[in-house]
């Protein structure tokens, strides 16, 4: 069963995440902020990391960049949602070694579908 992090701080939407990725089988660790992700990550394995850009505590890309300089953890692929769906958003998410990016509003299918691709490459 594959195992995700999720940090993201908007309540609703991360429940409906997690709702969604686990009816297709996956077991979900659910985090608020970015700090709570970093310190779950570093006790825990995951198959794939979704991150929110804009969190309290450590953002999306603080975390990201902190998951990348990390020896054992730095090459789990990782997806950033974010309502900043700007060219330069998605282009400082990539520099700072998100693997993939979802513009929010997104539909659940398109996650779901996202994740099963990232989990088979």
């Amino acid at each position: 069963m594959p195992r995700i992090l999720l940090a993201e701080d908007e309540e609703v939407l991360r429940m409906l995440i997690v709702d969604s990725l686990e009816e297709e089988g996956h077991e979900i660790r659910e985090t608020s902020n970015g700090l709570e992700a970093y310190e779950r990550l570093l006790a825990e394995d995951f198959d794939l990391i979704i991150v929110d850009y804009m969190m309290p505590k450590m953002t999306g890309i603080e975390l990201i960049k902190l998951v990348r300089q990390h020896p054992e953890k730095g090459s789990i692929p990782i997806l950033m949602l974010t309502a900043k769906a700007q060219q330069r958003d998605q282009e400082e998410a990539i520099a700072a070694g998100a693997n993939y990016f979802l513009a929010k509003p997104f539909s659940p299918m398109h996650l779901l579908q996202l994740t099963e691709d990232i989990l088979n490459a």
